[in-house]
């Protein structure tokens, strides 16, 4: 199909022709519709049209108003569109006054990019609230600019029979906006409505109800009785409940096995979130974003949603609705009274603790059965499993913390074309990233890798996005630590498939993580890798390291790092952080410590079994981990002796300084390359027995550790000609640490680098990984037949 657009009057100046390519995030969001109208817009001749890979444009017209033309292509393109790379070369002028949709071109071995998910647009939502509209209380309205993709994409390149509504034959009335160029539908591969659309129903008790209004009305009562509901939406399923019930968030804690880490929440609007939470303006503007992540934001006490929605925090995670059946839950049903909707909801991953996420109708009925009362089910198949995104603000600088929906797969841009790498990840928080010519692909958010069906979800995952991709891996990269669950699946693939497997430390892959963000891979940086658990080169259990990488990207030097600690017990400290605690006295030399929170925490007989293991050693290992140094001060102030999620005793520290009026004065001294605990320890010993409140000691430790960790990267960038440090690790989730410490570095001249596109966290680690997996094989390359440098921080396998 070729359509032709006439320009508007052209204005004068010297003509001429370029060739520009787009690749990204182009096709199917009315990429070409867009670029033909701007071209009429500026009076440009020409042509654009898709490639497996890229909008290819010919563009034609005054210098000056290209110019403007390629300004306008990357600042008003669609909304869901997002350019990677624009490269524009010039051609001979060839008199071409209009400009024309052209054909689409087949190029061997290329692929699309896949877009993630979208909210509901607002051009969507109008028709949804228009009794005069024929897709009004549609619960799968979308169009060009919004609704599922990834999560329907079942191959590429993307078309309707390559997605999960490939069933579902679309009525006259849709395949004829499909098809109209002006239409805001043309080619919205999800393109549904009454008569041809996927269709809800609710289950309870083997009973199924069908008919929109009499389904959304049947949640809402549940619901407002205080019921759980199993709900299925665009990646998985949610439980939910009323979040503004005590009772029924109490009755989802128990049911769940999640008895204290935080739940999220969805507000029917703005203005709802606002009364429930402090919202800054660029805290606004992530809640409104088309990717509509949580954002942890500020409670508003009091306030109308219950304690135990986040028990002991002073945050609320939250969401504003992001598919057009979370609307139709906030709006009363047709003859419903008009108070009875909810308006503030739990919304939190549909599985038990540990397990991944439900997406499939049957596995849902199975596994969420002894806790939800009824499910919510539709019958469009969900693709791709995805869980919903997290992020944070500090100092108006996005924090992800879990970089999924609405954003994965979005891929990094690699400084050059290289062969295919697969790198695992870790073994929590896990994603894994597959790189394709000059892109990264980092997989959406997987979680712990501890069970058989979280391992099994890994692998349909890789097994989908390397068939999407058309892609067989060259080599596999997967973390140093030998008891990892993804290093094992990726010595038996390597084996199976003849490829070649390197392992990598996991701090210099942090550090890589966040060179390969901001393209600096070929930079000199300080990474100040500071995180909970990562194998060390000496077999030890590191996490307060400083590693100088670069300019070659796979050499580093340990620079810095905390002064270790014994670890009593291992895997039983991180679950106990009272017994960190006490080994943290231990080591500082404080032995009068029973008067102190973290000891009167513990039994007799586990107090006795630690001291033992600090004694001797045995059942004991070093460790150099911020992380678990954050968990010890959590304990020793009295804050959380014992945890039932990942850094729960750090959060709740982060939360208890958030609330000090003045930081306690403690230090922190440095002896050559350490961060000494002695100090620091004595003096929060002396400051809890004079009464200091633990708020006020918690936001000096803050301070402390901002302070010595400053000092120490500014002593070794000093001595190493380095202008550049890196914050990576998941301590750096705790923005109260990431911005004093930043603070700290930028006031001394430093440029500091901080993560900003994938998470400081493990989820990020698979980016580092995949890179330096590049570096390796680009060494190979130039080194064929020579010794692999030892200085590399790295091993073949």
């Amino acid at each position: 199909m070729t359509t032709h657009l006439q320009p508007a009057h052209r204005a004068e100046g010297r003509i001429e022709r370029r060739r520009i390519v787009v690749r990204g995030i182009v096709q199917g969001v009315g990429f070409r519709p867009f670029v033909a109208r701007l071209a009429a817009d500026l009076a440009i001749g020409g042509h654009c049209g898709n490639d497996d890979a890229s909008v290819f444009i010919e563009a034609e017209g005054p210098a000056a108003a290209l110019a403007e033309f390629e300004r306008r292509i990357r600042a008003e393109a669609p909304p869901i569109a997002v350019i990677v790379d624009l490269a524009a070369e010039a051609l001979a002028p060839q008199g071409e006054r209009s400009f024309r949709i052209a054909e689409s071109r087949h190029v061997p071995g290329a692929r699309t990019l896949i877009s993630p998910d979208v909210a509901t647009c607002e051009d969507c939502l109008r028709e949804l609230r228009d009794p005069a509209d024929r897709r009004y209380r549609h619960p799968f309205i979308n169009c060009t600019n919004c609704g599922p993709r990834l999560t329907v994409i079942t191959d590429l390149p993307y078309d309707r029979p390559a997605t999960t509504l490939a069933p579902f034959a679309m009525c006259p009335r849709c395949l004829r906006e499909y098809g109209t160029v002006e239409d805001r539908r043309y080619h919205a591969q999800p393109i549904s409505c009454h008569d041809c659309g996927p269709r809800i129903f609710l289950e309870r008790d083997g009973v199924r109800t069908v008919g929109d209004d009499e389904v959304l009305g049947g949640v809402q009562r549940a619901l407002n009785d205080g019921l759980i509901v199993a709900i299925k939406g665009l990646g998985g399923f949610h439980l939910v409940c009323d979040a503004t019930q005590p009772g029924a968030v109490r009755r989802l804690r128990i049911r769940k096995r999640r008895p204290a880490k935080p739940f999220a929440v969805m507000a029917a609007d703005t203005a709802t979130a606002e009364r429930i939470v402090e919202v800054s303006d660029a805290e606004q503007r992530l809640l409104g974003r088309p990717a509509r992540p949580i954002v942890l934001l500020r409670t508003r006490r009091p306030g109308p949603v219950a304690d135990e929605v986040a028990p002991g925090l002073d945050e609320l995670g939250v969401m504003l609705p992001y598919t057009p059946l979370h609307h139709l839950l906030f709006s009363p049903a047709p003859g419903s009274p008009p108070d009875e909707h909810p308006r503030v909801l739990v919304m939190t991953s549909g599985n038990t603790s540990g397990e991944p996420l439900c997406f499939d109708n049957d596995d849902a009925r199975a596994r969420l059965a002894g806790i939800a009362d009824l499910f919510l089910m539709h019958d469009r198949d969900i693709a791709v499993p995805c869980e919903d995104s997290v992020l944070a603000v500090s100092e108006d600088r996005e924090v992800p913390i879990r970089r999924s929906r609405g954003y994965a797969p979005l891929p990094i841009l690699l400084p050059s074309p290289g062969p295919v790498v697969l790198a695992v990840g870790a073994e929590v928080k896990n994603t894994f990233c597959l790189t394709r010519q000059d892109l990264a692909f980092c997989s959406a958010h997987l979680g712990d890798m501890g069970t058989l069906e979280s391992r099994r979800a890994f692998e349909t995952s890789v097994r989908q996005l390397t068939t999407m991709h058309r892609a067989a891996p060259a080599l596999i990269v997967a973390d140093d630590h030998p008891g990892y669950s993804t290093r094992q699946w990726a010595a038996r693939y390597a084996g199976a498939n003849e490829i070649e497997l390197r392992t990598v430390q996991h701090h210099h892959a942090h550090v890589a993580s966040l060179l390969a963000e901001h393209g600096r891979l070929d930079s000199r940086v300080l990474g100040v890798a500071f995180d909970g658990t990562g194998y060390g080169c000496d077999a030890t259990v590191w996490g307060g390291e400083l590693l100088l990488v670069g300019p070659d990207i796979l050499t580093t030097e340990r620079s810095g790092h905390l002064q270790s600690f014994w670890l009593p017990g291992g895997d039983a400290a991180v679950r106990n952080p009272a017994r960190v605690a006490l080994s943290l006295l231990h080591e500082a030399g404080i032995r009068e410590i029973d008067d102190l929170p973290c000891t009167r925490a513990l039994a007799a007989a586990e107090r006795l079994l630690v001291a033992s293991q600090l004694a001797s050693g045995a059942g004991a290992v070093r460790t150099t981990s911020v992380g678990r140094l954050f968990d010890g001060v959590s304990s020793l102030l009295g804050v959380c002796h014992r945890v039932s999620y990942e850094a729960q005793a750090a959060i709740e520290l982060e939360a208890l300084a958030r609330q000090a009026d003045r930081p306690a004065p403690l230090t922190m001294a440095i002896d050559g390359g350490q961060l000494r605990l002695d100090a620091l320890l004595t003096g929060l010993v002396a400051g809890l027995r004079r009464g200091e409140s633990a708020a006020s000691l918690a936001l000096g430790f803050h301070h402390a550790l901002a302070t010595a960790t400053a000092a120490l990267a500014l002593r070794i960038a000093d001595r190493t000609g380095t202008g550049t440090v890196g914050l990576t690790g998941g301590v750096f989730q705790n923005r109260l640490l990431l911005s004093l410490l930043r603070t700290r570095l930028q006031g001394n001249g430093v440029e500091v680098l901080t993560h900003q596109r994938v998470p400081a966290n493990d989820g990020g680690l698979s980016l580092g990984q995949a890179v330096l997996g590049l570096a390796f094989l680009e060494r190979a390359a130039h080194r064929r037949g020579t010794r692999t440098d030892q200085s590399e921080i790295g091993a073949r396998r």
